[in-house]
């Protein structure tokens, strides 16, 4: 389709920005001068994709080489898809605004469970199978990394390689790989052996699953002398690692439009609920100096006026304070503001709210998780309630009037009473405010309370423990709300079908793919919008396939049973979260990485927190 003819059409949708292309830093080359076209595919809007760093690391990199062209792509919205449709517009790639069905990779990024629909739609629109076994051609090889590579098997079908753990390694040894193979004139099939023998590639054709009568595996068997178990990769160096200079600048606003700066990776925490906080480990920092070298290079790139630090809990960089004097030294003479997310309670401190005072002014974001100091021992989090009011008192001092605390519903062992906490702990928040002799004069607080539900995730130490029923989550949340007396609190939940439906395919199985493909012949995609959302469909889906979603979220598993997942190993080892689920029930805290080794198995890698001195 010729360019005018295709604008003209872009003026019949809601957002045209979002499939135009041609935005500032975007790269565009000539294919007579590359070997490898791969399109990364965000299964999600552009306003989403584009505020994924991931995305932006992996597109520079891939185009830093001269031998391949790495275009964006994303999920297109309802009103553009009906438009791709009707005037047999295939799946494109913003760049070059043509077909990914004639490149040679096909990656998506998996951030989230929800987003698995929106897969099989993109592949559709791209003129493609969807199963894996019927891509007979050699291209394109549909791959995928990100977090849910964690537990890959509910699309296992579609996927012929996911990428585990850090992809700037194990990515490009694919294509090296792959452009090997090909002038070889290998098989598909060949390719897909060999890749499987790089550390971090999980290739899920070369391994079969077989079930007990009750619905749990038997076991899962290699094929083709695949390795057993499959170890993911991590970055080791992260100054040395690759971080772009630049980042493609949208026409239109996205949803964290500003620079983004990973400052490390990983977390020393081990809250027992968070999967982020195992899979990343072991802790790795980048140092000051190539932080603010990046962070410069990026505004100056970009013009962005903003800049966030990118970190699983900021506060936990050793070397914050120094970090900050350096980082405001160029930002506040380009008049560029600092944004500090993920702090934690039980390291605010006056210095760093005078850091802070600097850097943005509206009000501070704690995640307290629960109500009662019982079921933060439980989960782990490790603070207190006393820590908890110092800091709310430490920020009114400061002039600070509006706090956000995230909690879960949920959590295992929670009851009734843990429930009440939530609103008890906000109301004494309030009444901290008000007795403090120095509050802020003639403005009253604000505390905004956030509950979302519990979703057990593979590789923590709850992943045994069972999701509770959707009417369990709309009993507790009706039962807060009345709790709440003071209008100063507000009180936000979360929708609990998608919660179900995210606890489905977070500990699924193969059986799973089949499933997903018979909700999107039923038209389901964006799950993860209320507005799209259809659980109906789902559970339409699940009976049609003979599977109970129960099996998945709300079963509690045994030790001994093996997990889908149990052959994807990310190096924090199954006896270890055997141990820490036993210390849960007893409410019994671990010491995180930097007071003492907890021996969960990720100082294999010989780099991070593991060896610093403590």
């Amino acid at each position: 389709m010729d360019n005018k003819r295709f604008e003209q059409l872009l003026l019949s949708v809601q957002k045209p920005g979002r499939y135009s292309g041609g935005e500032i830093n975007s790269v565009v080359k000539d294919k007579k001068d590359i070997d490898v076209r791969f399109a990364f595919c965000f299964p999600d809007n552009y306003e989403v994709g584009m505020s994924h760093l991931g995305m932006k690391i992996l597109y520079s990199q891939f185009n830093e080489r001269k031998d391949i062209w790495c275009e964006r792509v994303f999920a297109p919205w309802p009103d553009f898809e009906a438009v791709m449709r009707q005037n047999n517009i295939l799946l494109f790639g913003l760049e070059s605004r043509e077909p990914i069905k004639d490149f040679d990779f096909i990656g998506f990024t998996l951030q989230y469970e929800l987003s698995y629909s929106n897969i099989l739609n993109m592949l559709e629109l791209s003129g493609l199978p969807l199963l894996a076994k019927d891509r007979k051609d050699f291209t394109p090889l549909v791959v995928a990394g990100g977090p849910c590579t964690c537990n890959a098997e509910p699309i296992a079908d579609f996927v012929d390689i996911f990428f585990l753990g850090e992809g700037e390694q194990s990515d490009l040894e694919v294509i090296d790989l792959y452009k090997k193979c090909k002038k070889n004139g290998k098989s598909k099939k060949d390719f897909l052996i060999e890749a499987s023998k790089i550390e971090g590639v999980y290739v899920p054709s070369l391994y079969d699953v077989s079930y007990n009568d009750d619905g749990t595996i038997e076991k899962i068997t290699p094929k083709e002398n695949a390795p057993m178990p499959i170890r993911k990769r991590i970055e080791t160096d992260l100054d040395k690692t690759y971080y772009p200079e630049k980042f493609v600048v949208p026409y239109i606003e996205i949803v964290h439009d500003r620079a983004v700066q990973e400052i490390f990776r990983g977390c020393i925490r081990g809250c027992r609920f968070c999967q982020a906080g195992f899979i990343y480990r072991p802790v790795r920092e980048k140092s000051v100096e190539t932080i603010c070298r990046q962070a410069k290079a990026i505004c100056e790139s970009t013009g962005y006026d903003e800049i966030s630090l990118s970190s699983l809990s900021t506060s936990d960089y050793t070397k914050l304070e120094p970090l900050l004097n350096d980082l405001l030294d160029f930002t506040e003479k380009d008049k560029i503001s600092l944004s500090l997310p993920s702090l934690r309670i039980d390291n605010f401190s006056d210095e760093l709210l005078e850091k802070i005072n600097h850097v943005r002014k509206s009000g501070l974001t704690f995640a307290v998780e629960a109500g009662t100091q019982r079921l933060r021992n439980v989960i782990n989090k490790n603070i207190t309630e006393e820590e908890i009011i110092r800091t709310c008192k430490t920020a009114f001092a400061g002039g600070y009037t509006a706090v956000k605390l995230y909690f879960m519903m949920g959590l295992p062992t929670e009851t009734y009473d843990d429930i009440k906490g939530i609103a008890d702990l906000a109301q004494k928040i309030v009444d901290t405010f008000y007795e403090m002799p120095n509050k802020p004069k003639g403005k009253s607080v604000s505390v905004n309370i956030s509950v979302s539900n519990f979703v057990p995730k593979p590789f923590t130490p709850f992943e045994f423990h069972p999701q509770i029923t959707r009417e369990e989550i709309v009993a507790k949340q009706q039962y807060l709300k009345e709790c709440i007396r003071s209008r100063k609190i507000t009180f936000n939940y979360h929708e609990n079908k998608t919660s179900f439906l995210e606890g489905v395919f977070a500990r699924g199985d193969r059986r799973l793919s089949a499933v997903i493909l018979k909700a999107h012949e039923k038209g389901c995609k964006f799950d993860s919008w209320d507005e799209y959302f259809d659980l109906d469909k789902w559970n339409e889906a699940f009976a049609e396939c003979g599977i109970v979603p129960e099996f998945y979220a709300n079963r509690e598993r045994t030790y001994e049973e093996i997990n889908p997942w149990d052959h994807l190993d990310y190096c924090v080892s199954k006896g270890f979260l055997i141990k820490e689920n036993e210390q849960a029930k007893l409410a019994v805290t671990t010491p995180n990485c930097r007071q003492k080794c907890a021996s969960c198995g990720a100082n294999v890698f010989g780099k991070g927190v593991c060896f610093e001195k403590r």
